[in-house]
Formats: C-alpha cells, structure tokens, sequence
C-alpha cells in the first residue's frame, strides 16, 4: 500500500470514528426498546406482598389485593399506571400512579412514582432497560439516613402475567433484599 492510500484509510477511519454512533456503526446504535412494556397495557389484578421494614432482618409481609390500570399516554413511548391495592381488612391501602417515560437516545426507561397519598413525585426514578425479556431498573438514594441502592425487576409470562420486584442493597449490591412483589394477572384489555 502506498503512503498516498495509507493516509487515505487513516484519514478515512478518522472520520468514521467521529461521527455519531448511530452513523459510524448499527451495532453501536441503542436497541430500540421503546415497545418493552406494551405487555403490561390494560387491566391487571394486582396481589402485593410489601414487607414495611426494610434492611433489618424482619419477614413479616403485609398482603395487599386491587387493581393495576395501564395505558399508553398519547399514544407515545410512555405510559401510566393506576395502582390501587389494599389489605384484606382494608385498614391500609395504596393509591399511586407510575409513570414511564422511555429516552430513545440512551435506549433506557425512567419510572417515576406518584405518590397521591402526599401529593409527591418520586425521585430519582428507577432507571434500565429491558434485556431478553427482563427489566432491570436502579437508582441510589437516601433511606433511613444511610444511601442505599434500589432495584426493579420485570418479568413476565406472556401476555397474562406479569412480576415486579423491588429490592433494597446498603452494601453496594452484592446482596439485595427483596421488599416488594407485586403479581398481575390480566383482567382486561
């Protein structure tokens, strides 16, 4: 090879490495992950095992039954959620609003709770994508005085069921203590 064509090709990979990485390469691209939670659009019976006291050792788990409503907000990459669950004996009962919002720059969703209960937004959101079926979501936040790591997880089997988890770590993330799961089983579309 010449040095002409030598410093042609350099001047050439150059270029290629410049360019944004959509252009430069399709492999590099972000998949498309904007339709992962199609699967959860409609009505739900939602069972929820919470476990109040988190990161202390306890296993007593309050149970909770309702429904779970979810829909695409304009016809868009987002959706929402009505979430309304409550005890057997309804002395405790939660009333929320999830919303997700996918970024299809960075190909991730971000979850962000509303509390109606305190009129609050949850922040920071959960954020992650999904991968050969499961999601995983994470932020870093304060509870009880001390940061600690937060984790979703989505599964789901078919269209009719559907997991989330939620985990808590203080260590970092080599272990995770599993303080909520939430079951749907489809009761409309």
């Amino acid at each position: 090879m010449t040095s002409q064509k030598r410093l042609l090709a350099c001047a050439i990979a150059a270029g290629l490495a410049l360019l944004p990485p959509a252009m430069a390469s399709a492999e590099t691209a972000p998949r498309d992950g904007s339709h992962d939670f199609d699967f959860l659009i409609g009505a739900w019976k939602a069972h929820v095992r919470r476990l109040p006291e988190r990161l202390v050792g306890s296993n007593a788990w309050i149970e909770y039954d309702g429904t779970s409503i979810h829909r695409k907000v304009l016809d868009s990459n987002a959706n929402l959620e009505d979430f309304d669950v409550e005890t057997a004996d309804k002395s405790k009962a939660i009333h929320a609003e999830t919303l997700r919002l996918y970024n299809p720059a960075s190909g991730q969703w971000s979850i962000y709770l509303l509390d109606l209960a305190k009129g609050t937004l949850g922040l920071p959101p959960v954020v992650g994508r999904f991968t050969d079926g499961r999601g995983e979501f994470f932020d870093q936040e304060e509870y009880k005085g001390r940061m600690i790591l937060v984790r979703y997880q989505w599964t789901h089997s078919g269209a009719d069921k559907a997991l989330m988890q939620q985990s808590f770590s203080d260590d970092g993330g080599k272990t995770w203590e599993v303080n909520w799961i939430c079951e749907l089983t489809r009761t409309g579309p």
